[in-house]
């Protein structure tokens, strides 16, 4: 009986042990600091917070707040499908914005890639954002665990 039960715990502790899984891709920006892109574990994603820097240059992208959120949403984008993952799997939003006046253009341009089931979301106002950046996002998506495509 001991026996059988040593397996057991052994065999769920096994199910669940934690599984971590570095995502990179150069269709987003590199990095700047010492941390990743995203991190895929136990069945999800988590995208670190990006700003509006074009991948290319790794600058703050021109055009002001708009362009900027544009530009944030196609990096987390393109962070999900090197994960093969897609917008529809995000369940959490974090949005960190310098000017609150801007609720209502990060909505707009925020909703349009989304086609319904929106993630649950929070918006916070900040002082200040890296890089001087106007809004930062982060995201986590739900995916199962499957090896990335080499």
């Amino acid at each position: 009986m001991k026996k059988l039960i040593l397996c057991l715990f052994f065999a769920t502790h096994l199910a669940f042990a934690q599984h971590k899984e570095i995502i990179k891709t150069d269709k987003a920006p590199v990095p700047i600091a010492p941390y990743s892109q995203a991190v895929k574990s136990n069945g999800f994603l988590f995208v670190a917070g990006q700003i509006g820097l074009d991948p290319a240059t790794r600058k703050l992208v021109d055009g002001g707040f708009e362009a900027e959120t544009v530009r944030i949403m196609e990096n987390i984008k393109a962070v999900l499908e090197a994960a093969d993952a897609k917008m529809s799997d995000i369940v959490n939003t974090t949005i960190y914005i310098k000017d609150m006046n801007n609720f209502a253009k990060v909505n707009e341009i925020y909703g349009k890639y989304f086609t319904g089931d929106f993630p649950a979301r929070t918006t916070v106002g900040v002082a200040n954002l890296p890089g001087g950046a106007s809004i930062e996002i982060a995201v986590v998506a739900a995916i199962a665990h499957k090896p990335r495509r080499k």
